[in-house]
């Protein structure tokens, strides 16, 4: 049996492994979407801001693009995770679970850091949950709940195939939420983080892609 290497992979994505089936589409964000703001368009500080934070970057240098992406990204990370944490044996083969492991751990982080930025910022996690507010960014990048629920519905000789089609999509919506963040932001560690999570997702895809084809 194979196994595959988990770290950071340096193989571009190129291509999914064909369409994903109806029932565990991901929704994908349009590609090239915009949120509709100049990529320096500064948001102020919360009035109750320390006066001495305003050269901190990491506190008041963002704007609206950067606050919709890391609420957007702690739902879309916290999906990631659940669907991780189905994939355990032997419904999954060992290299999908150490894989799928190795994804929860590091998404589980990533979401602590992207609290504390919007917590600094005086701004909560919610998103909202009506499609009409997001329509002008594409939409929620975000697979439907019901998805994840049929995923975990189904038979062990039918999962793997299925949580690694819907990962896989699901994370390719990362890539793209991320590289837009990269455009429409302004916080420069925000941005850094966006590169971070594009690099991080191309890699699991090639690694998901590189299982699925073995």
């Amino acid at each position: 049996m194979r196994r595959f290497l988990l770290f950071p992979l340096v193989l571009a994505l190129t291509a999914c492994a064909g369409p994903l089936p109806a029932e565990f589409a991901p929704k994908s964000p349009a590609a090239g979407h915009q949120h509709g703001l100049p990529p320096a368009a500064s948001v102020p500080a919360p009035a109750d801001a320390p006066a001495d934070g305003a050269a901190d970057p990491s506190v008041n240098d963002f704007n609206l693009a950067d606050v919709m992406y890391l609420q957007m990204a702690i739902a879309n990370h916290e999906q990631g995770v659940e669907m991780a944490a189905l994939a355990e044996p032997p419904r999954v083969r060992p290299q999908v679970a150490e894989l799928s492991a190795a994804i929860g751990s590091t998404q589980r982080s990533e979401v602590d850091q992207m609290r504390a930025w919007l917590t600094s910022w005086g701004h909560t996690d919610e998103v909202s949950a009506d499609p009409a507010d997001h329509a002008h960014h594409g939409g929620m990048p975000l697979t439907t709940p019901e998805s994840i629920a049929a995923l975990a519905a189904l038979p062990d000789a039918e999962f793997e195939h299925s949580y690694l089609t819907l990962l896989t999509g699901h994370q390719h919506n990362a890539v793209e939420m991320a590289r837009a963040q990269m455009t429409d932001g302004a916080n420069p560690e925000v941005k850094k983080f966006a590169d971070r999570v594009v690099q991080s997702r191309t890699g699991q895809i090639s690694a998901m892609l590189k299982i699925s084809a073995g």
